[in-house]
């Protein structure tokens, strides 16, 4: 009798739950491996949105907090913050 119902050999079923094996174990490493980096794009860009308020509210460094401003820390984190720092330090009008 067939394990799956397909009528084929108990060869031909172990090597098909075989691959059904490494298709799941490849899939999981993968969903493991997205999920690592879904948390570290989100934990980078809530440093940035607190990072911009905090600076502020500490040292009056003067970022306004604007759509542009948010959309940036947001996207890229604390490296947009600081380049937000760097441009402010320089005299570039944000």
């Amino acid at each position: 009798m067939a394990l799956l119902g397909l009528g084929g050999s108990i060869i031909s079923e172990a090597i098909l739950v075989l691959l059904i094996a490494i298709v799941l174990y490849i899939v999981f490493k993968l969903g493991k491996f997205i999920l690592k980096i879904i948390f570290g794009i989100i934990a980078n860009s809530i440093l940035g949105i607190i990072s911009i308020y905090v600076l502020n509210y500490l040292f009056d460094i003067g970022i306004p907090i604007k759509t542009y401003t948010l959309i940036a820390s947001a996207l890229f984190g604390l490296p947009a913050v600081g380049t937000m720092i760097i441009l402010k330090f320089f005299g570039v009008v944000l």
